[in-house]
């Protein structure tokens, strides 16, 4: 059987399949579950100034027969309080010690904040960091999530502040909202950024309810832009990934993200230059163990093809 343990960045895995940082991370038992199924490392969800999330906040996009062919979201980042999260982080890396827990991370454009909140993260015993460049909707106003992606010069200026605070790898996750996806790449590798992941989602309207005159989701009578994914936006995850993995002033592991639901689409990341793979919409449909079929498909597909 292929051996599918990978080494991303510094960073130790069983195997290439992550979750990514979103709902199905948002709590130490969830991540824990996670692993028992199989994962080989998770994203915990963004952790910063907690907040409140408002309810409805998803929406989905059917194609034919098909269910959830994308999914919207207007969610923010975790809505827990910050020590819980941290001493339910550090619990669970003491359970799974072989297996890569990520932590997520988005405050306020403040050197301060970030090697505040870098230093009491590490304190948990996570393996790496992943800084949340990417969120297109909410907090922008702040200066966080895509309001930071998009600004390569920010990209760098925050990247290295939190590589001076950090002894552990820091990977940054872009925003894919970009006329070109390799400035901020290229401006993360010049901060300091020991890898990258992408996609984040793409800034999306998802449609008005002909009814109500409300766009989708409805909350209260008003609606907002929110995040889109799902396997709707796996061709631009895979174009933009693509890229950087062939840019020769970027040079830094990939984890690719974007609308994978199958071994066979984790199998396409891989060849066209990730090492890992992190997924969130298909969790949030089909549940933890479509990793089961996902450990069981890349192995046979890489013994078949002698990789």
């Amino acid at each position: 059987m292929a051996d599918l343990s990978v080494d991303f960045a510094g960073i130790k895995s069983p195997n290439p399949f992550w979750l990514a940082s979103a709902p199905p991370t948002n709590m130490g038992s969830m991540v824990e579950r996670a692993f028992d199924a199989g994962w080989g490392g998770a994203v915990w969800k963004t952790l910063g100034e907690p907040i409140r999330n408002v309810c409805s906040r998803l929406a989905s996009v059917d194609y034919g027969p098909q269910r959830m062919m994308g999914l919207n979201n207007i969610e923010l980042i975790t809505d827990r309080p910050l020590d819980v999260n941290l001493r339910e982080i550090r619990e669970c890396k003491r359970k799974y010690p072989k297996h890569a827990v990520i932590v997520s991370l988005m405050v306020e454009s403040r050197r301060e904040a970030w090697h505040e909140i870098v230093k009491r993260a590490e304190d948990t015993g996570c393996d790496g960091f992943e800084l949340n460049f990417g969120c297109p909707h909410g907090m922008s106003e702040r200066g966080m999530g895509a309001a930071m992606g998009q600004v390569p010069d920010y990209t760098c200026m925050v990247t290295e502040w939190v590589k001076e605070a950090a002894t552990i790898p820091v990977i940054v996750k872009l925003t894919p909202n970009v006329t070109s996806i390799n400035p901020p790449a290229r401006a993360a590798v010049r901060g300091g950024a020991d890898a990258l992941s992408l996609i984040n989602t793409i800034n999306s309207v998802m449609g008005v309810n002909l009814d109500t005159l409300v766009p989708h989701p409805n909350v209260g009578g008003m609606a907002a832009h929110g995040g889109y994914c799902g396997p709707a936006v796996k061709p631009i995850a895979l174009n933009m990934v693509s890229e950087l993995a062939r840019d020769p002033e970027v040079g830094v592991p990939i984890s690719g993200i974007g609308g994978i639901s199958t071994w066979r689409d984790a199998a396409e990341f891989l060849l066209l230059g990730a090492s890992t793979v992190q997924v969130c919409t298909a969790v949030m449909h089909h549940g933890y163990r479509i990793v089961e079929d996902m450990i069981d498909g890349l192995s046979n597909y890489m013994d078949e093809k002698g990789f």
